[in-house]
């Protein structure tokens, strides 16, 4: 587990990963290692985690018809084909500084799962401190899955943004400092856009990478609640969380709601993608002249 005075055990070291591979190599679904990530064959397909099952973003936790979560239904038939219990303890971890795999965890949370765990550090970390890989892959009996919930008081949609900007709720705007003053309206290469760039009014822009120390790992507890009273953000009312498409936001709602223990934290994760298509949605941005930006990105 970490060791950081955090609020829960929502992480666990490389360490004690490493110390439980053969329990999450078991058929027994006590315990299960996942793997999510949106680079599937440049990283779980050439090597990863003994023992870890792997999910595609794309193709395993989202609907790419309603460009949505999993539903209910399908989130239990998707956890019980991994050999995966309501009851199993589930650690997860991904590439990209694990932000594929804490959209899972906030997924999992969604839908009612009890002990799941993030990998501190996620499979970078994993990697550059030489842990044990592993080229093949677990195939486990099926179980049967009973997903709960949904919780949506972990979960916000356009219409509650809405109520949250006449409440002034905080909004923290995850994303790059250029995608947050309108400079550019998404990463390089992302096939999944918007037609205005911009934030939302009254957002604050605390990149999602902020939340982590050089090394990959998540910072201390004090040094975030430092970071984000610096800001103004101090976890005394509702906070809500958004980036692109939902996957960075969560990085900063797992932060929130999990180390620092914030009650009501609520992922947006309709995101930019969303509010940046509306039409006469209010938007901000920073930059002298709008024009210029031109769909940059």
């Amino acid at each position: 587990m970490s060791s950081r005075d955090y609020a829960s055990d929502a992480l666990v070291t490389a360490d004690w990963v490493e110390d439980h591979l053969e329990q999450f190599g078991s058929d027994d679904p006590d315990y299960r290692l996942v793997e999510a990530d949106i680079d599937y064959e440049e990283s779980y397909g050439e090597s990863h985690i003994p023992n870890a099952v792997g999910f595609r973003w794309g193709q395993h936790l989202q609907d790419s018809v309603q460009r949505d979560i999993l539903h209910k239904e399908d989130f239990a038939e998707m956890m019980g084909e991994a050999g995966i219990t309501e009851d199993s303890t589930v650690v997860l971890y991904g590439d990209e500084s694990n932000q594929w795999a804490a959209y899972t965890y906030w997924q999992f949370k969604y839908y009612g799962h009890d002990d799941v765990r993030l990998l501190d550090g996620g499979r970078p970390y994993w990697m550059e401190n030489d842990y044990p890989t592993s080229t093949e892959e677990p195939d486990f009996p099926e179980r049967e899955y009973d997903a709960s919930g949904p919780f949506d008081g972990l979960r916000i949609y356009r219409e509650g943004v809405d109520d949250a900007l006449e409440l002034d709720v905080p909004l923290v705007d995850v994303r790059s400092g250029e995608e947050y003053r309108g400079e550019k309206i998404a990463p390089e290469g992302s096939p999944e856009t918007a037609q205005r760039a911009g934030h939302i009014p009254g957002a604050e822009n605390v990149t999602w990478s902020e939340n982590l120390a050089d090394d990959g790992r998540f910072k201390g507890r004090d040094e975030l609640e430092e970071m984000y009273a610096e800001y103004g953000i101090e976890g005394d009312s509702q906070v809500v969380t958004y980036c692109r498409i939902g996957e960075r936001s969560s990085i900063t709602w797992f932060t929130l709601h999990e180390l620092l223990g914030w009650d009501d934290v609520r992922n947006y994760d309709g995101s930019w993608t969303e509010w940046g298509n509306l039409i006469r949605s209010p938007i901000e941005v920073e930059i002298d002249d709008p024009a210029s930006r031109a769909n940059k990105g």
